[in-house]
């Protein structure tokens, strides 16, 4: 017995060091997005003003913490809320007020489902696969379509482009060699267009533009 548990407390504290990080990191690059604002070019500037912005930083770290289950559903909430905190201080920093209500609540509600279906991508299961990769494909499909059709008069295309394309790689990806069951790539398919379609009229509903500065 205490074997088992001294083999459990060094992975308990590598969960706990990687959960850690990657709430640093949300919070550094929370502030970062804010200043990136004047630094990318005006093609990409969107990348630091756009909810699939934050949503994609969240995925990647919780991906690389290798984070699963319940904690990765966790950690999904916390980092989307540090990520809008930390805009928000480096907005104050530079004596300008940014509200980090609205977005810190979004990130309450959407964190820990793209928590979740980050990890699902790893499942073992072609449902979870599925169902991860169709909340991922359609956020950024989603956004992409809101930039093109809601925003275009005041942005450049390039990005709504890119996270368009990027959405549907991923889609495209997980189902060319993944997804074998008929379910799987109907969830997959069919979950995206649900999810895209939906993050469009939450966007509308809140009256937003699609911007988060």
């Amino acid at each position: 017995m205490r074997g088992i548990e001294g083999q459990q407390a060094p992975e308990r504290t590598r969960r706990l060091l990687r959960i850690g990080a990657v709430a640093v990191a949300s919070l550094l690059l929370g502030g970062l997005t804010f200043f990136a604002q004047g630094w990318l070019p005006e093609s990409f500037s969107s990348l630091a003003n756009s909810a699939s912005g934050w949503a994609l930083l969240t995925a990647l770290m919780v991906f690389g913490a290798r984070l699963t289950g319940v904690t990765a559903s966790i950690v999904g909430a916390i980092s989307f809320v540090l990520l809008v905190l930390g805009y928000s201080l480096a907005a104050q920093l530079q004596g300008l007020f940014y509200s980090p209500v609205l977005f810190g609540v979004i990130g309450i509600v959407a964190g820990p489902f793209v928590g979740i279906a980050t990890a699902w991508l790893r499942s073992s299961s072609q449902l979870r696969a599925a169902a991860g990769a169709a909340l991922l494909s359609g956020i950024g499909i989603g956004e992409g379509v809101y930039g093109l059709t809601q925003v275009a008069e005041t942005t450049s295309p390039v990005y709504w482009i890119v996270i368009t394309v990027a959405g549907a790689a991923l889609l495209a990806g997980m189902t060319f060699r993944r997804l074998r069951e008929l379910r799987a790539l109907a969830v997959a398919v069919v979950g995206t267009a649900v999810v895209a379609a939906a993050f469009n009229v939450a966007y509308l509903a809140v009256g937003s533009v699609g911007s988060i500065g």
